[in-house]
C-alpha cells in the first residue's frame, strides 16, 4: 500500500475502505489501480469465493472450490501481498470457509501454503488418508513447525520447570555451584564483621542435589476431539520439553472413547504427532481411569487434563476418580485449551462440579504453560495462579 502514500487523505480512507469492503463498494468508493487491484484481487479469491476472482468456482457450497493450480498460485499471492500473520488467518479461513482440506494431499499445495499450528492441525487429521507421495512433503512441514515452536517455547519452558524443581529440597553441605546466597546471607547476619565490611558465614545453605530419580512425575492427558486439534500440537511440543529434563518423569496420553499411551514418542515430536487421530468421541472417564493407573507416587505428580470436558463417558465415575486422586496428593488441573485461540466452548458444569473437588479449569497460552508448569512444581495455588494471570478460571464457587 506504499503507492497510496502520495494520495490525499480522503482518496487513501477510500481506497481502504473498499479494501475492506470488497468490489460491492466500488460505486460509492471508487475504483482501485495499479498494485492494489492484485490485492484487491487476492482477498476477493477468499472473501468474494463467487465473484470473477474467486476460489468457489461460482459455488460457495461446491466443497473444493476452484481447481488445485489456482489455489496454488493464491497461496502463492497473499504470501507476496501480506505479512506473515496475516497470511496464517487468510489460510485458516480458507480452510474453513473454502473447504479445500482435500487439497492438502497434493505435495504441490503444501508447498504453496505458509506453515502453522492451524495447517498441522488440518494435516494430523488427514493423516490416515495422506497417499504416499504426499507423506513426505507432509511430514517436512510438520517439522518446520514443530522446530519453529521448539525454538520459541523450549526455552521458557525448560528455565521455569528447572528454577522450580529442588527447591523444596535444602543442602546443608553444598557445593559452591549449589548454594543459595540469599539464604545464606539472610542466615549468617549476625557474623557481619564490620571491620572487614563482609559477613563470614558459618553455615551454608544450598539447593538440593539432584538425584538420580526423578523428583515429579508429569502426565499430560489430551483430548483428541477435533475441537482440541491445536491443544494436541502445543502439548505434543510440551511434552517433549518436559521429556527432556531429567528431573521429570513424562508420560502423554491422549484419548478419544479410546486410550493411547504415546510416552515412547516424545523423543521425536514429528512421529508423536502422525500418531495422533484426531475426531472420535470422548471418553474422559477411561482416559483418567488409565492415567490413575500410571501415576507411581501421587504426591509427587502433576496430572494436567487437557479437554473441552464434554464427557461422553460416566460422568459420576469420572467425579469419583477425580477425588480420590486429589484426596492421593495428585496436583490436577484441567486445562480447557492449551492454545492461542482464547476461552473455548466447554461443558461449565462439568467444569464446575471438578472445581469443588479442588481441581481448577481454565483456558491456557502456550506462552503462559511454562509458567503454570512451574507453579504446579512449587505446588502453589494453580487457580490462584491462573487468576493472577488474567485467565479464565473455573473456580469451586462455579
Amino acid at each position: 500500500m506504499s503507492d497510496d502514500t502520495l494520495l490525499p487523505d480522503e482518496t487513501q480512507r477510500l481506497r481502504r475502505w473498499r479494501l475492506v469492503l470488497g468490489s460491492e463498494a466500488e460505486a460509492s468508493c471508487g475504483a482501485l489501480g495499479g498494485p492494489l487491484t492484485e490485492l484487491d484481487q487476492a482477498l476477493a479469491a477468499l472473501y468474494e469465493p463467487d465473484g470473477p476472482h474467486g476460489l468457489g468456482g461460482g459455488n460457495r457450497r461446491g466443497g473444493r472450490g476452484g481447481s488445485a493450480p489456482t489455489v496454488a498460485r493464491w497461496l502463492g499471492d497473499i504470501r507476496k501481498y501480506f505479512p506473515s500473520s496475516v497470511v496464517q488467518v487468510m489460510q485458516h479461513d480458507a480452510l474453513q470457509r473454502l473447504n479445500l482440506r482435500d487439497m492438502l494431499l497434493q505435495p504441490e499445495m503444501l508447498e504453496s501454503v505458509q506453515p502453522d499450528v492451524h495447517l498441522v492441525a488440518n494435516l494430523i487429521s488427514l493423516a490416515g488418508v495422506i497417499p504416499a507421495k504426499t507423506k513426505a512433503t507432509a511430514r517436512l512441514v510438520v517439522q518446520k513447525v514443530v522446530d519453529d515452536l521448539m525454538r520459541r517455547l523450549e526455552e521458557p519452558m525448560r528455565s521455569a520447570v528447572s528454577g522450580a524443581l529442588d527447591r523444596s529440597q535444602r543442602n546443608r553441605r553444598p557445593r559452591h555451584s549449589e548454594i543459595d546466597w540469599h539464604r545464606t546471607i539472610r542466615a549468617n547476619l549476625r557474623h557481619w564483621q564490620p571491620e572487614y565490611r563482609t559477613v563470614v558465614p558459618q553455615q551454608l545453605h544450598g539447593w538440593g542435589r539432584k538425584s538420580r530419580r526423578p523428583q515429579r512425575e508429569v502426565v499430560l492427558c489430551i483430548d483428541q476431539s477435533g475441537s482440541m486439534a491445536n491443544s494436541v500440537v502445543y502439548s505434543s511440543i510440551f511434552g517433549a520439553v518436559l521429556a527432556s529434563l531429567p528431573a521429570v518423569s513424562t508420560r502423554l496420553v491422549v484419548f478419544d472413547t479410546s486410550v493411547v499411551d504415546l510416552s515412547d514418542k516424545l523423543d521425536d515430536p514429528v512421529e508423536l504427532l502422525f500418531g495422533v487421530q484426531l475426531g472420535g468421541g470422548t471418553d474422559i472417564n477411561g482416559a483418567v481411569s488409565y492415567c490413575q493407573s500410571i501415576i507411581r507416587e501421587p504426591r509427587n505428580a502433576i496430572f494436567v487434563l487437557i479437554s473441552d470436558l464434554y464427557e461422553g463417558g460416566v460422568e459420576a465415575q469420572l467425579l469419583r476418580r477425580a477425588a480420590d486422586l486429589v484426596e492421593s496428593g495428585v496436583q490436577f488441573v484441567t486445562l480447557l485449551a492449551l492454545s492461542d485461540e482464547g476461552a473455548p466452548a466447554y461443558d461449565r458444569a462439568l467444569a464446575a462440579k471438578l472445581a469443588a473437588l479442588g481441581v481448577p479449569s481454565f483456558a491456557c497460552t502456550p506462552d503462559a504453560f511454562p509458567g503454570l508448569m512451574a507453579a504446579a512444581i512449587r505446588r502453589d495455588d494453580i487457580a490462584g495462579w491462573a487468576a493472577a494471570q488474567g485467565l479464565v478460571t473455573q473456580r469451586a464457587a462455579g
